[in-house]
Parts: C-alpha cells; sequence; structure tokens
C-alpha cells in the first residue's frame, strides 16, 4: 500500500531527476524539510548532483536526519573541489564519527587525493586512539607541506603517545607552518631531545611565530633545562614570545632570571608586564619589591592588580619567616 508520505517521497525523487536546476533544488529542499530518515536515500543521491547549491542543501539535511549511513558519502564530499562542500562534509563528519569508524577512515586516509587526506587528519583529532599512528607517520614526509603541517598537529591530539622521533626533525622544516605546527605539537611529546629541540628554536628560527609555539610547549613541559632559553626569550623582539617565554618562567621560579623579570615590568605591552608581575609574585624575592611597588602606578589595570598579588605574596612569606 502506497501512503501518502511514499507518494510526496516519489514525488521529489521524479523532481530530483529533473534536468532543470529549479526542479532539483525544490526537490532538494522539500527533502530537507521532510527530514525523515526515509528522505536518507534520495538526499545521498542528490549529493552527486552537479550543482553545489543542491549538494550543499543535501549534506545540510542528511547531517540534520544524523544517520550514519551517511559517512562513506559524506568522505567523498571531502575531495570535492569546493571548499564550503568540503568544510561542510567536515563539520558533519565531526559531528557523527565514532570510534567503531576509525577502520573506515584510516582507509579513505591512503586515498590519492590531499583535500580528502586533510579532511581526514583533522577527523583523527576528535577519536584520539594511538592505533592510527602507523597511517599518520608516512604524511610528515609528504611533498605536500599542508599534510605534513596537518599530520604533526593530529599527532597532539592522539591518547597515550608519548615519544614519536620521527616528528622532531620537522622542527627544522623549511614550511613556516609545519614549523609552527611542530613547536606546538612537541610540547606533549616527552622525548628526551624535546627541551633542546625547542630552546634551539626559540633561540634562533627566524619566525616568531615558531619561537612563541615553543615558549608554550616549554610552559607545558615546565623544565629546569629551558630556564636560560626562557630568560633569553624574554628580550625577545616580538611582543608574544616575550609574554609566553613569561608564562613558562611562572612555573619554574628561578633567582637567576629575576633581573630578566624585573626590566619586563617596564616592558612597552601590558600584558607582558603582567606576565612579569606574576612570574616575580611566583619567585617571591623580596628584592623585587621595590620595582613591584613602582607597578602599583602602571597605567593597565590588570597589571597594577597583579602587582599587588605579588606584593602581598612577598609580605606573607616575610612575615611567615619572621613567625618561624
Amino acid at each position: 500500500m502506497i501512503t501518502e508520505n511514499d507518494s510526496e517521497l516519489n514525488q521529489w525523487l521524479e523532481m530530483l531527476r529533473s534536468p532543470e536546476l529549479s526542479d532539483r533544488l525544490v526537490a532538494v529542499k522539500n527533502l530537507q524539510y521532510l527530514g525523515d530518515e526515509e528522505a536518507t536515500n534520495a538526499l545521498l543521491l542528490a549529493l552527486s548532483d552537479e550543482s553545489i547549491a543542491v549538494q550543499k542543501i543535501a549534506i545540510s539535511a542528511l547531517w540534520e536526519i544524523g544517520n550514519p549511513v551517511a559517512i562513506p558519502a559524506f568522505i567523498e564530499c571531502l575531495g570535492s573541489a569546493d571548499a564550503d562542500i568540503r568544510q561542510e562534509a567536515l563539520s558533519a563528519l565531526n559531528e557523527l564519527v565514532l570510534p567503531t569508524d576509525l577502520r573506515q577512515l584510516l582507509e579513505a586516509l591512503h586515498r590519492d587525493n590531499v583535500n580528502i587526506q586533510l579532511n581526514i587528519l583533522t577527523l583523527l583529532r576528535k577519536i584520539h586512539d594511538a592505533q592510527s599512528l602507523p597511517d599518520i607517520l608516512p604524511f610528515f614526509a609528504s611533498d605536500v607541506p599542508e599534510l605534513r603541517a596537518t599530520a604533526v598537529t593530529t599527532l597532539s591530539y592522539l591518547n597515550q603517545v608519548e615519544k614519536c622521533p620521527q616528528a622532531l626533525a620537522l622542527i627544522s622544516d623549511t614550511d613556516l607552518n609545519v614549523r609552527r605546527a611542530t613547536a606546538l605539537s612537541l610540547g606533549h611529546l616527552t622525548d628526551p631531545e624535546v627541551i633542546s629541540i625547542l630552546c634551539q628554536a626559540l633561540k634562533s628560527d627566524p619566525d616568531w611565530q615558531v619561537r612563541r609555539n615553543a615558549a608554550k610547549s616549554l610552559a607545558i613541559h615546565a623544565e629546569c633545562a629551558a630556564i636560560l632559553a626562557l630568560e633569553a626569550a624574554v628580550s625577545d623582539e616580538h611582543w608574544q614570545v616575550r609574554k609566553f617565554a613569561l608564562q613558562a618562567l611562572q612555573k619554574i621560579p628561578d633567582e637567576r632570571v629575576m633581573p630578566a623579570l624585573i626590566r619586563a615590568l617596564a616592558d612597552e605591552y601590558s600584558d607582558v608586564r603582567k606576565e612579569a608581575a606574576i612570574a616575580l609574585g611566583n619567585l617571591s624575592n623580596p628584592a623585587a619589591m621595590p620595582a613591584l611597588q613602582q607597578s602599583l602606578d602602571d597605567p593597565d589595570k590588570e597589571v597594577t592588580i597583579f602587582s599587588q598579588k605579588a606584593i602581598q605574596k612577598i609580605q606573607t612569606l616575610l612575615q611567615n619567616s619572621q613567625n618561624g
């Protein structure tokens, strides 16, 4: 028995086959409004339409329905020549894929399509599975810089991956974005060479974003072996490098860097001055009191607040030592 819904569905299916774009747009929009799983097969058919507009509506409708049967079709869309189609499909897959879809994603990763590979590498970050690592490693040597950068970023999302010697060399990559991504990812690894590699990048990489990312990663590691490199970075030419070097030094208070911290209280950027005040508070050395008291007149309210907090920390420490 043909129901009213079946009749309506057949009507839109027929219109999807029309040579007229206007007919196909009407059909796919009505299938979107229909919005039930019975429309899924028709919408999957619409994903192959020659019109980008029809494809976009079909992706949105299938995304709303949320049936995982659409996952293989969405993976195909990741290879589209249209950037909006790729982005829409990626967003839908990011909600639909589950750890049980890992094998399907890894199979697609080996397709000879850079757009599919880039997007699958991004999707693997949601699953976090270390089983992906052998499939990701070959992309570190890809001829496509964007693939190298995307792969090394995905590395940092994988659970329980602490060492990856193949990633270390990417800190010297010729491509800026690869080095930037590597500098961040190395913050999540425990290879013995990581600290010295990050320190070298912090000191000598010509790109300020690489240096900033190296400082961010050194803050994660909080290793005393990085203190001298971080102290030098407090005088870096770019304020963001100075800021994140100070954040790292907050985690590893060391008397040797106090002069650099005091100089940073006079930095032209308030963000840097604030981080210097916090670092001096963590250091809690009474010798920093005069500089911190001067900072109470800073034109930036946050700087004055954190300078006051630093002074209070030092005063509390002094009182406790006197009482003890």
